[in-house]
């Protein structure tokens, strides 16, 4: 079956997964409720997602822990079960994985929700703490990577890639930040300076998720990609994970209006721009992950 390192590094492509908190939403999740909680509460509904979208072809999965930081679930009265809730998520993920050779699991790390010196009152050393703490978690669940993802400040990224490599040794670390403000991120980043600076940092690959759609990402995508030749990063791996498409509102919710389809073709061109991981995100099902899977056969 090989590694995780031994797939990323000998296929043209791979192919991540889709949408967790739209399908928990979808199966029932409330407005407000802890995402994490549901991987003690109803694993077998998170598991059901996993399974469809390992089913309909993805490679990667993500642990169903984005919130997962003290601060985060601290939101939710829940700042104790930090480590509880994170090797929950993973376990769930992990018992998924096992039932299909050549899928891996990423234990996926959001932003904390608070900001980092000077603009809040995150410390560097208190940002490391607060991220090997979930890590860990995740690490005793059983995941085989760690996915930093949804960044928008270079130091946060920073602390949680330190945080990795001290609570995950040995293990690749994938990081992605939101380029939705005018193709930076909220604080400013642009996509060449990701790649730059969390290529430095010893990083397995860098990209970029969420977002406000595909052509936005095309953009994003071809800045990455020259960067990285730019920079002499041949080894770094680029990764892109799209919204599908925009929500607009269809009576009294929001439905993203990306087609399987869509996402389906712009994988190809990422492909052919020479991003290596490439799976979807808010908005997006098992369906736009088969279509992606079959075109880019």
């Amino acid at each position: 079956m090989g590694t995780l390192l031994e797939l990323l590094r000998s296929s043209d492509v791979v192919v991540g997964d889709g949408a967790m908190g739209t399908m928990l939403q979808t199966s029932g999740l409330d407005d407000g409720g802890a995402p994490e909680l549901w991987n003690v509460d109803h694993p077998d509904r998170v598991g059901a997602i996993l399974e469809a979208y390992a089913a309909a072809g993805s490679q990667l999965l993500t642990t169903n822990t984005f919130g997962g930081t003290r601060p985060r679930l601290l939101m939710h009265d829940l700042q104790d079960r930090v480590h509880e809730l994170n090797r929950a998520g993973a376990q769930v993920a992990r018992a998924v994985a096992d039932r299909h050779p050549g899928v891996f699991v990423l234990g996926d790390v959001g932003p904390s929700g608070d900001l980092m010196e000077p603009m809040g009152t995150l410390t560097m050393d208190s940002a490391v703490e607060l991220f090997a703490e979930q890590i860990a978690g995740l690490v005793e669940g059983g995941v085989d990577a760690i996915l930093i993802e949804t960044m928008s400040d270079l130091m946060e990224v920073e602390a949680a890639v330190r945080a990795a490599q001290e609570a995950a040794p040995g293990l690749p670390i994938i990081a992605t930040m939101s380029f939705d403000t005018n193709l930076r991120t909220m604080m400013g980043v642009k996509p060449a300076a990701a790649v730059s600076t969390l290529g430095a940092l010893g990083v397995l690959a860098v990209g970029a998720n969420c977002g406000r759609g595909t052509d936005e990402m095309r953009i994003i995508a071809a800045e990455m990609v020259q960067a990285r030749a730019d920079g002499g990063q041949s080894d770094l791996l680029l990764i892109t994970q799209s919204n599908a498409g925009l929500p607009r509102l269809r009576g009294d919710e929001f439905v993203y209006d990306g087609t399987p389809e869509e996402l389906a073709a712009f994988a190809v061109e990422m492909r052919a721009a020479g991003v290596d991981i490439i799976g979807a995100c808010c908005g997006s099902t098992p369906e736009h992950i088969r279509a992606i899977r079959t075109a880019l056969a």
